[in-house]
This record gives C-alpha cells, sequence and structure tokens, in this order.
C-alpha cells in the first residue's frame, strides 16, 4: 500500500499571515482560487459553478503536538477533534463550498480560511451529509 500524500496544486486567498485568517470558512467571503499543478488539472473535467465541493488542504503551520486548547470563538478548553484549529497531529483542513467558476487549471471559490499558497490536498464532490452539516466550535 502507497501512503504517499500529494499535493495537487496551491490555494490563492487575501490572507498572507495566519492572524489574518477567519474563524471559519464563510461561503459569503472573498474570493479564493483553487490552483492545480498542470499534472493534476484534467481531474476538474466535470466540475461545475454552483456544485459543492469538498476541499481538503494542508495548514503546515500547524503545531501538530497540540491536543488540547481554547476554542478562539466560545474560549472554551477542548481537545483539538472538537475543534476546527490548524493545531493537530494531521493538519488537514476541509471546507464545503460552491464553485463560483472553474477554468482549465484553477476553480474559484469564495471564503476559505487559509493563508495564501496553503498545498491543496484534494478536491471531491460534496455528499448532502456535508452540506447540511452543523456549525462547529
Amino acid at each position: 500500500m502507497d501512503d504517499t500524500l500529494f499535493f495537487i496544486g496551491t490555494i490563492e486567498t487575501p490572507y498572507r499571515r495566519i492572524e489574518d485568517c477567519p474563524r471559519n470558512i464563510d461561503p459569503a467571503g472573498p474570493e479564493c482560487r483553487l490552483r492545480l499543478d498542470a499534472q493534476f488539472a484534467p481531474g476538474l473535467l466535470g466540475l461545475e459553478a454552483g456544485q459543492q465541493i469538498l476541499i481538503l488542504y494542508w495548514l503546515g503551520a500547524g503545531d501538530r503536538r497540540t491536543l488540547r486548547m481554547n476554542s478562539r470563538k466560545s474560549g472554551e478548553y477542548a481537545g483539538v477533534f472538537a475543534l476546527r484549529t490548524p493545531n493537530r497531529p494531521n493538519p488537514i483542513g476541509a471546507a464545503v463550498l460552491p464553485i463560483e467558476s472553474v477554468d482549465e487549471s484553477a476553480v474559484t471559490v469564495r471564503g476559505l480560511d487559509c493563508v495564501s499558497g496553503t498545498a491543496l490536498l484534494d478536491i471531491k464532490p460534496a455528499i448532502q451529509a456535508e452540506r447540511s452539516a452543523p456549525q462547529e466550535r
């Protein structure tokens, strides 16, 4: 079994520092582009504007040793698996957002919560359970 992880591209956002990032995704937020490396761009075939997608990304600046912390939103002390924090053993970000537009090598969405240059891991069509998930802390 091959356990190699491939970054398929990068995410462009208006945020240059972690401190500038919003606490969570916001579908009404600023435009963000998922730029795929040329070898992965053919995988965009079939994606359409308006479609909800699950975006997985690598929050490389997160502290991988932190297991408990205070929520930035509620102040509650909790384990990282109960929070949407980049500080976690595997700093994978996840967002479900509608596609604004698609071209040959990029997808535009709104409101991602990561710094520009963040590594893109995967894009998948969102399933109903993901689209109707309750708000996280």
